[in-house]
């Protein structure tokens, strides 16, 4: 029977951040994840990394000051998956007041250490470049700064590095049960290949919707602490504007949708707070939902747009702590680590709530929690090592990509910067020996090649065509039904 010093379960941003902070302080870890790896909350987000402006209103200080410092953080190591966007608020004085949205911002300016990014201030939108899109009435607004992320790619990466400092990684594997024994916990693993047992000195319940039901069913540790399952829906459509900042809308129930640039081509809008009841496993954007993001979006657009231009709709169910809140966008944000040592036994923790942005830090209070386990393991260390892919000329990624295209004259342009965005440094990985076009394999559109795919499987834990067309790219957008069926064909040849 294998043994480890920590059980991971659960396969998102929180399992596989906290993974990579135990790895590289010294314990063995084993991460088991029942789908693939941010298979559902982690890759259904709005795409940000930000402080979280309208968490203000709600008096959440301590939330919005650390989310901002990790925004910092991240965008200095994670330079190829967190870029620099600014946003655009509309003023409608109907909804909120100057002063207030003038207070919020400088709170938001000045709560976290702001180093990389301009600050906010008034601009006028009946004038370039932000009338772009917008109808005539509005003409006053205000423009401060956030970051988008590809956060499906954020967990590959840390999970990535979790396995390259020593922790195991299995994906489509479930924790079916659990339970202390002799100083350690024992627990059950269903895979592919049958039901393994393995033994662990601690173990992290990271299981996100499921965090609930994997303390009750599978480890047996009635807990009081309950989860808030609150759904949050988003809609891709065709570039509504042009520019490449983003909008933030102030909807009539006092509620804010973004408006973001999205892969080039397309245009983000979300979110939605809807309590979710049943399987968080395969949530849908409802009927509903849609006209709700429709309607928030024309209120400002000059041109309408309708729930038939949808090109694409997701949801994730977002696993809040229930802190008794009537309203699901009231619920609090923040985190809570439940440690449960059974009078000094072997310990649980369990993690409610948390967002993309703050994932990191989670992690460090997630391990910290475990010193008197574990007295002989390391500091803490992510704060000031570069992600996979992370190590960029100077942290610029123009550059890096001005470097790859010298590098590789002979390929597409467009391809190397679509490469550039998904692997940063690690698209020389990618690409290997490769010369030409030839050189990559089958092409299946949007510059998504048979070589690529193999390195997905290969270093990514990638499977299915799910996993690659709509996690570890987004290609899914831009091809066609056919051109999809192929990814599936090959992937299904391939493992074969």
């Amino acid at each position: 029977m294998d043994s480890y010093d920590l059980l991971v379960i659960g396969g998102g941003i929180n399992g596989a951040g906290i993974a990579r902070e135990a790895a590289g302080r010294g314990l063995s870890v084993l991460l088991v994840e029942k789908d693939d790896l941010g298979a559902h909350t982690s890759s259904a987000s709005s795409k940000l990394i930000h402080g979280g402006l309208r968490y203000l209103e709600q008096f959440e200080f301590r939330l919005v000051a650390e989310a901002l410092a990790e925004r910092e953080l991240l965008l200095r190591i994670a330079a190829h998956l967190v870029r620099p966007v600014r946003f655009i608020m509309p003023h409608v004085p109907q909804l909120r007041p100057r002063w207030m949205i003038r207070t919020g911002l400088f709170l938001y300016d000045h709560l976290g250490r702001r180093t990389r990014l301009p600050g906010s201030h008034a601009v006028r939108l009946d004038r370039p470049p932000y009338s772009a899109g917008l109808k005539p009435e509005y003409r006053h607004g205000f423009i401060y700064s956030d970051c988008c992320v590809d956060d499906a790619r954020m967990v590959v990466a840390n999970a990535r590095d979790a396995n390259a400092r020593g922790a195991r990684i299995r994906t489509r594997t479930e924790c079916i049960a659990a339970k202390r024994e002799g100083g350690l916990w024992r627990a059950q693993l269903r895979g592919q290949e049958g039901v393994l047992e393995v033994a662990a000195r601690a173990i992290v319940n990271a299981a996100g919707p499921w965090v609930k039901a994997v303390l009750n069913d599978r480890l047996h540790q009635p807990s009081r602490d309950n989860v808030r399952l609150v759904r949050g829906s988003h809609i891709v459509v065709s570039r509504l504007y042009e520019g490449e900042h983003a909008f933030i809308l102030q909807n009539d129930d006092r509620r804010v949708v973004f408006m973001i640039p999205y892969e080039e081509r397309f245009t983000l809008i979300g979110t939605t707070d809807v309590p979710h009841d049943g399987d968080p496993s395969r949530p849908e954007a409802s009927v509903a939902e849609v006209d709700y993001l429709c309607r928030a979006a024309n209120r400002y657009l000059r041109r309408a747009v309708s729930p038939a231009e949808v090109l694409w709709r997701y949801a994730g169910v977002r696993p809040l702590y229930d802190d008794g809140s009537a309203s699901p966008s009231a619920v609090t944000r923040d985190y809570v680590l439940r440690l449960d040592s059974d009078q000094g036994a072997a310990p649980v923790l369990s993690v409610f709530g948390g967002k993309i942005t703050t994932y990191r830090r989670l992690a460090e209070h997630a391990i910290e929690k475990f010193a008197p386990w574990f007295p002989g393991m390391g500091p803490a260390w992510t704060a000031d090592t570069p992600m996979p892919g992370a190590t960029l000329p100077a942290g610029d990624a123009s550059r890096f990509l001005q470097r790859l295209v010298e590098r590789h004259p002979q390929l597409p342009q467009s391809l190397l910067r679509e490469l550039a965005r998904r692997h940063g440094a690690l698209a020389y990985d990618v690409l290997g020996k490769a010369a030409a076009v030839a050189d990559l394999g089958a092409h299946f559109g949007a510059e998504l090649y048979a070589r690529e795919i193999d390195y997905l499987v290969e270093q990514e834990w990638a499977v299915n065509a799910e996993d690659v067309l709509w996690r570890r790219t987004k290609a899914g957008l831009r091809l066609d039904p056919g051109q999809r069926d192929a990814v599936a064909r090959y992937l299904a040849q391939r493992l074969s």
